[in-house]
């Protein structure tokens, strides 16, 4: 499988993972639903479209390189201190999913920063500009 491929799919992944937490969050309490989640939202959609309309520009794999970045250290904010943001998480139910979402999500945000490294690496860093001759 092309490295372009998987980060197309490792992408819209972290992208799926990431409704889900923030979904879940919500659900729980920890963000208010409503206007204040659009910044969320916004940054998904930009990752969405640097993932499918941009692909294989350099602008992609900056883009995607810092969205999975982010994403990436979503489980270490949320896991850090008492852990799993203390009681709040542990007595509301449906703790495996959401841990499972935040593990997943940091894997699939690490494994995407790798590949766009690797993208960005592969680029020729300087354009081609033709000669007049």
């Amino acid at each position: 499988m092309k490295r372009s491929d998987m980060l197309t799919i490792t992408s819209l992944l972290t992208i799926l993972l990431s409704t889900f937490h923030l979904s879940d969050d919500i659900v729980r309490g920890f963000e208010p639903g409503g206007p204040k989640n659009i910044t969320g939202v916004v940054m998904m959609v930009i990752l969405l479209f640097a993932t499918l309309v941009l692909a294989g520009r350099r602008s992609s794999y900056i883009i995607i390189l810092l969205g999975s970045i982010l994403a990436a250290f979503v489980p270490v904010v949320h896991m850090k201190g008492s852990g799993l943001v203390g009681p709040r998480v542990v007595n509301s139910g449906r703790v495996f999913f959401w841990v499972w979402t935040l593990i997943t999500l940091q894997v699939t945000a690490m494994f995407s920063v790798i590949l766009s490294v690797l993208g960005l690496w592969s680029l020729p860093w300087r354009r081609k500009v033709p000669s007049n001759r």
